[in-house]
């Protein structure tokens, strides 16, 4: 193109940027744990460095370290080293919407406008004199998609438009433009400018050279210093990352701009920096010389001069997209995915969530039947990480249907162990689950031990209370009432958050225990230990208010667990349930324990009903934290329910308690051997008696004194 004297038009090549995949990973962690639906700008940093190869152009390049730290404060730039040669920082900003549509509208022409005027301002306020890199300001417009890991983006580097445009005198090879002196000391001062790490990543300079072909690489704020030296060749030199032989590189627009509107220079001869294998290569650097007309206004400060930049998609102005899903590794994939539910719950729903304390929590579920596939499917969407099965049966042909984690393969050959498929299916499902399976069976009071198979009931014994002690959840899902005692007592000895699930044809039950008996005064170093680390600690380990424990599953029983599966029909000794009833009893026990991970009071905290008057259980924030949960398919109804520790439990009260622990295996033996030892311990037995010899005189309803009614 000609321009009116007949010179050619000068043309730039555009800035073209290559982005990293650690940027798009690290602005994903970033939208998910710090910036949430905030869409504000985000400060930036872009690299370049000068062109290094005749066939090659070096872009401007993001990487994660370009986006602020997860620790920095909001809006505040990241932290660069300087120095660094190879990447000459520049800095810019981030416009990330929250919705494509979002994205689409966003007013281009506006915050490309908006950033020319930054540049502007830095010209004339002196701080491009002293920070020349803001002269290479950039613009970066994004939409990440976090469910398909694709982005959506578009770069603008914002240039000051000069009307009438510079025209071109000549444009040659800068080895062609100076002596043999000249040159070779104007590639020693280069090779000086370039190794210092003050002045490395500085990519607009002054270049000197006095009469004595003497060169030298000076700062933009020198510029009064050097036009004022008489008889010296004087360039504006820039570190060009382009490496076409006959235009200059993006980044000369705005340097002439500054030159233009600051020192009133018409003819400007600069250099375009190049190198070759980090060496300053003057066959590749460039010498020209352009003729500028001070465009009309610039003059006046407020005015802003148009600008253009926003780079072209293989020559079309629309954006570009990237997709990471196919190059991520699948593990690291379903991570993120799985995660990403949970993440977007601390956006606005539930900031105070911990995930930190549900990943790192230990699960133990006793039985991985219709309960515990259910209720280790809804822990791992939680976010828990690290689970722990115990059952000693076989997958059986009618188990597919109701319990998730099985398929017809399982059942094949006899049928694999549930522990062993349970676990295998859990890695399927996602393979950065820490899940291991227990084949062991619980023993249970009401069934005899003979006396040759009394010592693989105490290791079962033994193995079931080093679970217990090494996890910080239980749940105990098994199939009969008995199956619950051992673990109910050891978990009231060892204070573990245990959470009971039980289910009948069409109604269920799920609770919480209440801390053990002895929570505020035993062994807080074995707490300590046996707690989540920092996170569990905060859960407390005494009692708030000395006010009466909560109970356990075996708290209003008024007789021991017996055996319930010895001549019993086939439908009593299955689980008959409607198929609908687990999945919600399994749903709510999971509920049930991230209320009390995120209550004040942890273990400790007193039983909520619902609509009660209790204002700071209605503050928390997931609501009531209930102590029982009853609900029936038949009536569609659930209800919350309170009821506190007995002094007469089989499992959780202090004479059980205490009887462990002084008589240890040998309490337990007793207990499974002897049907009415636990009844006879806790008074039970005196109790039941002294029920049967009470006789009640009903008042014959013709004496209307109601003082002679009894209440029982």
């Amino acid at each position: 193109m000609e321009g009116s004297s007949g010179k050619s038009i000068l043309q730039f090549a555009p800035f073209q940027s290559s982005v990293d995949e650690g940027f798009w990973h690290r602005l994903s962690s970033l939208k998910l744990n710090k910036f949430g639906i905030d869409d504000s700008p985000i400060p930036i940093t872009g690299f370049y460095a000068p062109c290094s190869h005749s066939q090659v152009s070096n872009h401007l390049t993001l990487l994660a370290e370009s986006l602020p730290s997860d620790s920095s404060e909001e809006s505040e730039v990241p932290e660069i080293s300087r120095g660094n040669r190879n990447r000459c920082s520049v800095p810019g900003i981030l416009y990330n919407t929250n919705t494509v549509e979002r994205f689409h509208g966003l007013d281009k022409q506006g915050l490309l406008k908006a950033e020319a005027q930054k540049i502007w301002e830095d010209i004339h306020n002196g701080r491009a004199l002293e920070d020349s890199s803001v002269l290479s300001r950039f613009l970066l417009i994004s939409f990440a998609d976090l469910k398909k890991w694709s982005f959506h983006y578009w770069f603008a580097f914002p240039a000051l438009v000069l009307d009438p445009p510079a025209t071109l005198v000549n444009l040659r090879p800068a080895s062609q433009c100076f002596s043999l002196e000249e040159a070779e000391s104007l590639s020693a001062a280069f090779n000086e400018w370039r190794n210092s790490s003050l002045t490395a990543d500085v990519p607009f300079f002054l270049v000197q050279i006095d009469t004595n072909s003497h060169a030298a690489i000076k700062h933009l704020k020198d510029w009064e210093t050097c036009q004022s030296a008489d008889g010296h060749k004087l360039l504006f030199g820039f570190y060009d990352p382009c490496h076409l032989p006959n235009n200059p590189g993006w980044p000369l627009r705005n340097f002439l701009a500054l030159i233009c509107s600051r020192w009133d220079i018409k003819s400007v001869h600069f250099l375009c920096y190049r190198e070759n294998r980090g060496f300053a290569d003057l066959g590749l650097s460039l010498v020209g010389e352009a003729l500028i007309t001070v465009p009309q206004g610039w003059r006046d400060h407020p005015y802003v001069p148009n600008a253009v930049g926003w780079e072209l998609n293989k020559g079309r102005k629309i954006p570009r997209g990237i997709s990471l899903a196919k190059s991520m590794d699948p593990t690291r994939l379903a991570i993120s995915a799985a995660d990403l539910n949970l993440k977007l719950m601390r956006w606005r729903a539930l900031p105070s969530l911990n995930l930190n304390s549900l990943s790192s929590l230990k699960c133990l579920l006793l039985g991985a039947g219709t309960l515990g596939c259910q209720v280790a499917r809804t822990l791992m969407a939680w976010g828990v990480r690290r689970i722990t099965l115990v059952d000693n049966g076989r997958v059986a042909m009618s188990n597919p249907l109701r319990q998730s984690l099985y398929t017809l393969d399982d059942c094949l050959n006899g049928g694999e162990l549930k522990a062993t498929a349970a676990v295998n299916s859990l890695k399927r499902i996602f393979p950065a689950v820490e899940a291991k399976g227990v084949v062991m069976a619980i023993p249970m009071p009401g069934h005899p031990v003979p006396s040759q198979e009394e010592q693989t009931v105490l290791d079962d014994c033994r193995s079931l209370h080093d679970l217990i002690d090494s996890h910080d959840v239980v749940f105990l899902l098994t199939d009969t009432r008995e199956s619950r005692w051992l673990p109910s007592l050891l978990c009231a000895n060892t204070n573990k958050i245990t959470i009971t699930a039980a289910l009948g044809f069409d109604s269920f039950l799920v609770m919480r225990h209440g801390a053990g008996p002895f929570s505020s005064s035993h062994d807080s170093k074995a707490e300590a230990a046996n707690s989540l680390s920092a996170d569990m600690s905060n859960l407390g380990l005494t009692d708030r208010d000395g006010g009466k424990r909560l109970g356990c599953y075996f708290c209003n029983d008024v007789v021991a667990p017996i055996d319930s599966t010895s001549n019993r029909t086939l439908d009593q000794q299955c689980t008959v349930t409607r198929p609908g009833l687990a999945p919600i009893a399994s749903a709510l026990a999971v509920e049930l324990l991230v209320g009390i991970l995120h209550h004040p009071h942890g273990i400790f905290a007193e039983g909520d009903v619902l609509n009660s008057s209790n204002s700071e259980s209605s503050e928390q924030p997931l609501g009531i934290l209930p102590h029982q949960i009853r609900g029936s398919l038949a009536q569609f109804s659930q209800m919350t329910l309170v009821g506190h520790s007995s002094d007469s439990c089989t499992a959780c009260c202090s004479t059980v308690v205490s009887e462990y622990r002084k008589k240890g295996m040998e309490f337990i033996l007793q207990a499974i051997n002897h049907p009415t030892y636990l009844e006879d311990l806790t008074g039970l037995t005196e109790l039941m008696k002294s029920a049967s010899s009470f006789e009640l005189d009903w008042d014959d309803g013709t004496d209307e004194d109601d003082d002679d009614c009894v209440e029982v």
